[in-house]
């Protein structure tokens, strides 16, 4: 059979360009090597599927060309996939910083996706492994388990390289490279990051400990929850400061942001003189985060004896917290991969590869990376959309 288009990966975003291209009268076959769709939907949020975010912006997506997504996100927003949500039923809430959760499971959402694909007419075929893509004549061939089927157009949706475990794989990029894409480089984003012997000596007695705190690298921050574990860091500030740090950076750990930490030690010791540092720093901190602290410091005597310019070593020690990490978990546990297809190649209207009509390429496997807490989402809701108004 000829296809219309041939769209490689039965993910949120190629389940959404199926459904846009089927809509349309369009002949689509949506192929992944997974037994179901929608498998990363399915474990996002805990099962319950952080969907998308109210707060949709480009200065909250990565990529050579930060600009590039805009075109796609403003022409199919969160307000319209949220309507996809209300049309379906499906209950949803605000969890924080404008990110919606699914009421219920995850499940639904799936559910809703490959039900509206049964609807515009799309074909889905699972646990079929996919092989070769090359020309023929001003169409497609794709090699599959199944046989070798011909298509106008071929929609890369295939992901990036993380999660493993889950079948992730760089055939995307390979994809790209057989047609002379070029990549910007990958890495994994939105992951712990792991740290060097001597700091897993006092950084492995915190483990499970998490504070609010500000994570910064270089001139970008994130204010949320830092979770203290066996290998390091993790919490939502963490991974999101991955996506911005390089290997021989330091990251600056504020634990007490908005406090005044100088002045509140000051007025503890002229409370306070004969309570202990951690005492002090108890009042705000966790106990043994306290204890280190004060270990850290060399602090040995009561409040009352640490001088002006001890004080301020404290201080700096709670809110500039100096750490190199060594690297990051990564591909494992990453949510996302940074980098991928280079969006210089791209029109950033249909998502098609400039110089090889009928080739797109959407989702994760583009440059474009978005921050914890739906965007990643968005840009495959938004990607896809675009994609399937024109396959």
């Amino acid at each position: 059979m000829m296809w219309d288009a041939i769209i490689l990966g039965a993910g949120a975003a190629g389940m959404m360009a199926a459904i846009e291209a089927g809509r349309r009268g369009r002949r689509v076959l949506v192929i992944d090597h997974a037994k179901a769709p929608g498998e990363k939907i399915r474990i996002s949020g805990g099962g319950r599927c952080n969907f998308t975010n109210l707060g949709i912006a480009p200065d909250r997506f990565l990529s050579q060309n930060p600009r590039f997504a805009l075109s796609a996100l403003k022409r199919f927003t969160q307000w319209d996939f949220i309507a996809l949500m209300d049309a379906a039923g499906i209950g949803w809430h605000e969890k924080t910083l404008g990110q919606l959760f699914c009421d219920g499971s995850a499940r639904q959402v799936v559910d809703m996706l490959t039900r509206d694909m049964e609807r515009a007419g799309v074909t889905l075929w699972l646990g079929c492994a996919l092989g070769e893509v090359r020309r023929a004549g001003a169409g497609f061939v794709v090699d599959t388990a199944r046989g070798p089927q011909t298509a106008a157009s071929v929609v890369v949706a295939t992901g990036g390289k993380s999660i493993p475990k889950m079948g992730a794989t760089g055939y995307g990029y390979r994809v790209a490279e057989t047609f002379g894409l070029p990549l910007v480089e990958t890495r994994p984003a939105l992951v712990p990051l792991t740290f060097a012997a001597q700091e897993l000596d006092w950084m492995t007695p915190l483990a499970g400990l998490a504070v609010e705190a500000r994570v910064a690298c270089g001139r970008q921050g994130f204010d949320e929850a830092v979770l203290f574990t066996h290998r390091g860091l993790s919490g939502p500030a963490v991974l999101q400061i991955s996506s911005y740090w390089r290997e021989g950076e330091a990251i600056m750990v504020d634990l007490l942001p908005g406090r005044d930490v100088g002045a509140d030690l000051r007025a503890a010791k002229a409370a306070q003189g004969k309570a202990a540092l951690r005492t002090v720093l108890g009042r705000w901190l966790p106990e043994r985060l306290a204890r280190h602290l004060e270990e850290a410091q060399g602090v040995a005597v009561p409040m009352a004896e640490l001088s002006g310019a001890a004080l301020d070593r404290v201080a700096a020690g709670v809110q500039d917290w100096r750490l190199i990490p060594v690297g990051s978990e990564g591909y494992r546990t990453a949510e996302v991969t940074l980098g991928g297809v280079d969006t210089a190649a791209l029109d950033g209207r249909t998502m098609a590869a400039k110089g090889v009509p009928g080739l797109y390429f959407i989702g994760e496997v583009v440059d474009v990376t978005g921050w914890l807490g739906g965007y990643n989402f968005q840009w495959a809701w938004s990607s896809g959309w675009a994609a399937g108004q024109v396959v």
